[in-house]
């Protein structure tokens, strides 16, 4: 019932410099081979010496295109030739720094996989736990031998469903089986009180990224449309059901109705709006033909007095779809979705197939990744046995001192942030005072979790991966439910050690930056002081900035949703994100399609707040003294180089557009020119001009924190 990773329904905002989700290239990243930037890093790591990853102090001055005016395209001034001349593998739907540094991280986990099975151990131990789990995930024989076998009573169980009674029953248990459903449940955390879980009700049910697939007539999406009703056909006659085409058409238009209810991105992400708590008791009358009961019980939930619907004006009519669509309908979009949400743990022919709409029509890729890098993410995924590999990962890859200076570098930002709000021309005192406690009562988590989760309730067998999957989710699913019965868990880490990315959490008040994200060239001990404030520090800046976006600012100090504004500098403050807001809506990422301003708000945002703050925090850092000129650059210039080549990043169109309809972040190029063209320093370190492509003149620009 409710979804196993907690921050998939908590306000957790994300940097996603790795993977771009789960659905990205099956959450792995891009080969760093033949990479001199990724080689020298993994070089760097192992003989632990003391100089720069990359470079003589920390940038790669080969990858810039010289040929390029910085204030016409910074981002291919400093990314060009490294762009030029790498292609995106064929396995891959994007390729680029945070990519090839998430690959290192695999290899890593690969190696630590790949000696606790070695070692093999009693039943139950972690060793015997990890290796008969990616045992049982490379022994492909077994899994084409018993082909959809494994489904077989799933199926059989949505073929028997006779009423609504039934298919209420089969969306209470979705999550334990890897269903779908058109009304969610999802594990939250009380906006009002950080120390409670709470449940939200929502619509799902669609299976394309975003209501806009469904929706828009042209003619990328209607060969999405078309291609997507042969994969559908395809998936159910893999699974021996019968009349493959005409169910497609069936469902299509089923889900077609529910894109057709499902609110725009900007307002799914507004907390305002996706906030109407309610109590149990009342679901029955305000959403009647529904037995909530037999919904929330069937996934385990009993007790529960207070539920908040996310999107209410939706629910009345999806609950209609329920008994103005045949049944027979609904059996085989029930179908359809069990066989493809499990197809990665059937037979080759069923991955495969599911892969080549998923990963091929969706996001570009051209072949599967490799199986052993699918099985790593999966093995080591937060909803996998993560914990246990995280332990070890940790202790091998992680130094207490990039600890150390990671938390000097977070006060330092910690500071500056502070000096920039103080100064803020827009915002009055009243309203300073409240961001400045918030500030000051960030919470950084650094490295790795001081507590791990006791994974010893989780059975692995090497011959059954099915069953080891499904009883992993259970452990998860069951773990969560109970949760709603327990305070919040303040230390508990949504992102493993060995994940390449960052986050912030509003409930808690808190950024957390993985281990394996701080690591060159994202942070580099050894780098020029300049570089790794462009990087780590713009990253850490970002983070921090989320607690006062557009929806981040709606929470205090103590992680509580309360209005901490003055009506007049709420006023200022959306009137400045609009401005950023229409810059950004007005970027074309692929023809015909732009970035939505309103839905990457919060991360533009972030991004913005991130260079200003890291900027001040770099110069402060200079104890008033001049930045020495290394290679004919200044300091601040490599601060905005590092800035850049941390977003150095090549995706395919199918993917970029996927990200435009489904990805809060904007695209890494706007990620880079969208925010220095805000930035008075970079003018001047560039020599940016009027006439330039990415001139803005000084009063237009947007300066928010």
């Amino acid at each position: 019932m409710i979804r196993s990773v907690l921050k998939s329904s908590v306000a957790v905002t994300a940097l996603l410099l790795a993977a771009c989700g789960s659905s990205d290239d099956n959450a792995s990243n891009d080969n760093a081979s033949g990479d001199a930037a990724g080689k020298a890093a993994t070089e760097m790591q192992a003989s632990a010496n003391t100089s720069p990853a990359i470079g003589d102090w920390g940038v790669d001055l080969t990858a810039r295109d010289e040929a390029v005016t910085p204030g016409n395209d910074f981002f291919n001034y400093a990314n060009g030739t490294w762009m030029a001349k790498h292609d995106i593998p064929s396995d891959r739907s994007s390729y680029g720094v945070g990519l090839i540094v998430h690959e290192r991280a695999q290899e890593r986990v690969k190696a630590i996989i790949e000696e606790l099975g070695a070692k093999g151990g009693e039943k139950g131990t972690p060793e015997q736990k990890v290796g008969d789990y990616y045992a049982s995930w490379m022994d492909t024989a077994t899994l084409n031998e018993l082909g959809a076998a494994p489904l077989q009573a799933d199926l059989d169980r949505i073929a028997a469903i006779s009423d609504l009674t039934g298919l209420t029953e089969e969306f209470g248990r979705a999550n334990y089986v890897g269903g779908n459903r058109v009304i969610t449940a999802g594990l939250g955390i009380d906006p009002r009180d950080p120390n409670k879980y709470n449940l939200n009700i929502g619509l799902g049910g669609m299976g394309l990224p975003d209501r806009d697939y469904y929706l828009e007539d042209n003619e990328r999406f209607n060969t999405i449309r078309k291609a997507y009703k042969d994969h559908i056909a395809e998936m159910l006659t893999l699974a021996g059901i019968e009349d493959g085409t005409a169910k497609a058409e069936a469902i299509m238009a089923l889900e077609t109705k529910v894109a057709e209810l499902q609110w725009i991105r900007a307002d799914r992400r507004d907390r305002d709006k996706t906030f109407n708590p309610t109590t149990v008791a009342k679901l029955s009358e305000d959403y009647p033909g529904f037995d909530w009961g037999l919904y929330l019980n069937t996934g385990g939930i009993e007790g529960l007095e207070e539920i908040n619907v996310s999107h209410p004006d939706t629910i009345n009519p999806l609950i209609a779809l329920l008994s103005s669509e045949e049944l027979d309908t609904w059996k085989a979009y029930l179908s359809y979705h069990l066989i493809s949400n499990n197809a990665a743990v059937l037979s080759e022919e069923i991955d495969d197939a599911n892969f080549r709409f998923w990963g091929g029509i969706i996001r570009g890729q051209e072949q599967q990744l490799d199986r052993w890098k699918r099985g790593v993410s999966r093995v080591g995924a937060k909803t996998g046995l993560g914990e246990a590999l995280g332990q070890i990962y940790v202790k091998r890859h992680f130094p207490e001192s990039s600890k150390a200076k990671m938390e000097v570098l977070v006060e330092n930002l910690r500071k500056a942030y502070g000096e920039r709000i103080d100064t803020l021309p827009w915002m009055g005192d009243d309203t300073k005072v409240e961001a400045r406690a918030k500030l000051a009562a960030f919470r950084a988590k650094i490295g790795y979790p001081d507590n791990w989760m006791d994974l010893g309730g989780i059975e692995i067998d090497r011959a059954d991966l099915f069953g080891n999957a499904r009883r992993i989710t259970k452990f998860f699913e069951d773990f969560d439910v109970a949760r709603l019965k327990r305070a919040t868990d303040k230390e508990e880490w949504f992102m493993m050690p060995q994940t390449v990315n960052a986050y912030y959490l509003s409930n808690f008040n808190e950024i957390v930056f993985p281990a394996a994200i701080l690591e060159a060239p994202f942070f580099d001990p050894n780098a020029d002081p300049a570089v790794n404030y462009g990087a780590i520090g713009a990253i850490i800046g970002h983070e921090m900035g989320h607690g006062f976006d557009d929806q981040g600012s709606k929470s205090d100090a103590q992680g509580i949703k309360r209005n901490w504004w003055t009506d007049a500098d709420r006023e200022a403050f959306e009137s400045r994100t609009k401005v950023l807001g229409d810059q950004f809506s007005s970027y074309e990422a692929v023809p015909g399609a732009f970035v939505d301003g309103s839905f990457t708000m919060g991360e533009n945002i972030g991004d913005l707040g991130g260079v200003e703050v890291a900027y001040l925090a770099y110069k402060l850092s200079l104890n008033g003294e001049e930045a020495p000129v290394v290679d004919g650059l200044t300091g601040d210039q490599r601060f905005f180089l590092g800035y850049a080549q941390a977003w150095r990043t090549k995706v395919r169109d199918e993917a970029t557009l996927e990200r435009l309809k489904s990805d809060p972040h904007s695209p890494a190029k706007y990620r880079v020119n969208g925010i220095v063209r805000n930035v008075d320093a970079w003018y001047d370190a560039f020599d940016v001009k009027e006439g330039d492509e990415l001139y803005i003149a000084p009063e237009d620009r947007v300066n928010i924190w």
